[in-house]
């Protein structure tokens, strides 16, 4: 079964219990946090490079062992040396590309075994198609998640890298001006988000309404629309914070009322009840920080939904 099919017999939770938003684990002072650090693209390499540099920050400085993901990208080694410079350049003494180049190379032992050790990996940009149907159900897969969940690594991705993060994928679709019934192809991504989709190049690409036709179809998702030079910093359980240049959207369908089961493809859809939030770079929400009146309850909903811990996938 390939993962369009497993995609179409996944059910809709159609919203997130009370139980589960309130279980999020407490984290003892000090306990090292397993990060996702999501960038919306066009991340800023040559100047300040404050996203890669508070990503070496998160990996744990200069000694951290980073390894770097260009399987997504066309031109890998061209990819893989714009990365290697940057890393260097930021005092990163062991930056190494891992030999992930097709599904072949995703069983070997050794690839394992790196992932396993790095304290970060970094996805590029290119076609996350193309990255997932290199990862998909491989050893390598499996070894990604066990870095995230139990060794606590940091991942990050950019572009098609931020694409993957969830487990509902937007695979390719244009961004549309209204919303539009089955106007976006979705796949199965990596799953370390496991209640979100992302959408990356968010502002400059004006892919709201492709954003919003993906959730009309997945309500039970929450929507993140993250702009260029922008990452959404997500520590698991604790909080999320944006840094960079632009915005982090946040969309909440899960009271939305819509018609899109009466539409036949590419009509457009009504969305009544749509939560939006804007989250500026430079703002940090822990989860314990957000305030409990009516006011402030759906945006700290949205914050448990992002660093709820999801399963490791096997």
């Amino acid at each position: 079964m390939n993962r369009r099919d497993i995609l179409g017999r996944m059910t809709a939770a159609m919203g997130v219990s009370a139980a589960a938003l309130a279980g999020l684990p407490a984290l003892a002072q000090g306990t090292k946090l397993s990060r996702l650090v999501i960038v919306g693209g066009a991340e800023d390499r040559l100047q300040d490079r404050i996203i890669l540099r508070k990503y070496v920050e998160y990996c744990g400085g200069s000694q951290a062992r980073i390894r770097i993901i260009t399987a997504a990208s066309g031109d890998p080694q061209a990819v893989w040396q714009s990365y290697q410079n940057v890393f260097k350049s930021l005092g990163v003494e062991d930056v190494q590309r891992l030999a992930l180049n097709d599904r072949v190379s995703a069983h070997a032992p050794q690839l394992q075994s790196e992932i396993l050790q790095a304290d970060g990996i970094f996805m590029s940009g290119g076609d996350q198609s193309k990255l997932m149907d290199t990862l998909w159900d491989t050893p390598a897969y499996q070894s990604l998640h066990q870095s995230f969940h139990l060794n606590r690594c940091c991942i990050g991705g950019t572009s098609a890298g931020a694409a993957v993060m969830s487990r509902h994928m937007i695979a390719q679709g244009p961004a549309v001006l209204r919303p539009s019934k089955e106007a976006v192809d979705t796949d199965i991504g990596l799953g370390l988000l496991s209640q979100a989709v992302v959408d990356q190049h968010f502002s400059e690409r004006r892919r709201l309404a492709r954003l919003l036709s993906t959730l009309a179809m997945r309500p039970d998702l929450l929507g993140v629309g993250i702009d260029e030079d922008t990452a959404l910093v997500i520590e698991r359980g604790a909080a999320i914070e944006v840094i960079g240049q632009g915005t982090v959207t946040l969309i909440d369908p899960s009271q939305m009322q819509s018609n899109v089961n009466e539409l036949e493809s590419l009509e457009q859809i009504e969305m009544l009840g749509v939560q939006l939030h804007l989250l500026p770079s430079g703002h940090r929400y822990s989860v314990n920080s957000v305030g409990q009146t009516a006011r402030s309850a759906p945006l700290r909903r949205a914050i448990q939904r992002l660093v709820a811990a999801g399963p490791i996938r096997g």
